[in-house]
């Protein structure tokens, strides 16, 4: 009792704390470790997988509340699509019921949530895609927390479909492959990515103790901050997310200056 006590009262004070500095504008989340808390509870995959996805919901709450705007959560990445088993197919339906949840009237607070997908989509099942695009559809027009669900995604993937699309649109626009090499900058790269449209990330969390990002935002987060958390994501806690906000605050950000 007295241990949650001042668990509760630590936790108040480091809200107090990070809720008067300057917050992230952009956060983006590696949520892994849903197998291995399933594995450590004698649980069956697709049980972690929901598990993870119920935090979602909460942390969330814990971005609409502070007042952060953005927020990309990696879901599923391009080597997980190359499986063929039933976690995957189980996956893949959290995911949709997870994403319909999110869309939902009344979420995410004022302005409620919008959301879109980013990915290697067209490698998805149809039946996912369709819910995916709906849900975009149904929040198209709100003005609240906006969330990218990247499934399907590889950032080694996205770069190559950003370079293709790229030269296909300077080809239909009449140049030559020498006329685009000798004029490229970064920014004709960065404006034909999954993500147009949305700030880069600010912070960047993965959970598991895994310290790497195996490609996420790979081109987007090159000036974000990392912050390495070793909670499975389904026990991720608003303290965590406090502790990571905190973190992120205490660094001199140089933006590679």
């Amino acid at each position: 009792m007295a241990r949650d006590l001042l668990y509760r009262v630590y936790e108040r004070r480091l809200a107090r704390e990070v809720g008067a500095g300057e917050l992230p504008c952009h956060v983006g989340v590696i949520l892994d470790g849903n197998r291995r808390y399933a594995a450590a509870r004698l649980l069956d995959p697709a049980s972690g997988h929901a598990a993870g996805a119920a935090n979602i919901d909460r942390f969330l709450d814990w971005c609409a509340d502070l007042g952060i705007p953005f927020v990309t959560l990696w879901l599923l990445s391009t080597d997980n699509l190359g499986r063929d088993d039933d976690e995957l197919r189980a996956l893949l339906g959290i995911i949709g019921d997870t994403v319909e949840r999110l869309g939902a009237p009344g979420r995410g607070g004022r302005g409620g949530v919008r959301i879109t997908a980013v990915g290697a989509l067209e490698l998805l099942p149809e039946e996912v895609r369709a819910r995916l695009r709906a849900a975009e559809e149904a929040t198209a027009d709100r003005d609240g927390l906006r969330v990218q669900v990247a499934v399907g995604y590889g950032g080694r993937q996205e770069i190559a479909d950003a370079l293709r699309s790229l030269l296909l649109a300077r080809a239909e626009a009449g140049e030559s492959l020498a006329d685009v090499a000798a004029a490229l900058r970064p920014e004709d790269i960065a404006d034909h990515l999954y993500t147009t449209g949305l700030p880069d990330p600010d912070l960047i969390i993965r959970t598991s103790g895994e310290v790497r990002l195996s490609g996420f935002l790979m081109w987007q987060s090159a000036h974000a901050e990392y912050h390495f958390c070793d909670a499975y994501w389904p026990e991720f806690r608003r303290i965590d997310f406090l502790r990571a906000l905190r973190d992120y605050q205490r660094r001199t950000r140089r933006f590679g200056r």
